[in-house]
């Protein structure tokens, strides 16, 4: 029968393996995330648009839940926080618009010619609603 101290020297041993392993999957996530590729930008009269190559051994670790129910092997579309939790990294104002089944790896994204980058961050960092010219505060005060 092993010591009580043996004991908890093959736990710690078996953390520090465990804590290693979870690092050096973190250190080949973060190398797949900086091996996506972005389309450079291209567009028709009312959008610009761009796909996004997802490197095939990132796009096996997409959870489950991203899939199409109906295909399993083909993404769903995917809102800005989920796209954004896989590592896609862009400005703001883009839409994941259409999934391609041939090739599931690669999404398409669109973004409205009309959309303002600099208001949409401005509300985002400031969570500001944009008040009418002569609006008062609740004390009757003007803002």
């Amino acid at each position: 029968m092993a010591s009580k101290s043996t004991q908890q020297t093959q736990q710690q041993q078996q953390q520090t393996a465990k804590q290693r392993a979870a690092e050096a999957e973190a250190e080949k996530i973060k190398e797949y995330i900086a091996n996506i590729h972005y389309s450079d930008r291209y567009a028709d009269d009312e959008y610009e648009y761009r796909h996004v190559i997802l490197p095939k051994p990132l796009f096996k670790l997409i959870p489950k839940g991203y899939f199409s129910p109906d295909d399993p092997g083909v993404l769903r579309l995917l809102s800005e926080p989920e796209w954004r939790g896989i590592g896609i990294t862009q400005s703001l104002g883009w839409e994941h618009y259409e999934v391609h089944a041939p090739e599931p790896h690669v999404l398409l994204f669109r973004r409205s010619k009309a959309f303002d980058s600099q208001a949409a961050q401005a509300a985002m960092f400031n969570d500001v609603q944009p008040q009418p010219k002569g609006a008062t505060a609740k004390n009757g005060r003007k803002k």
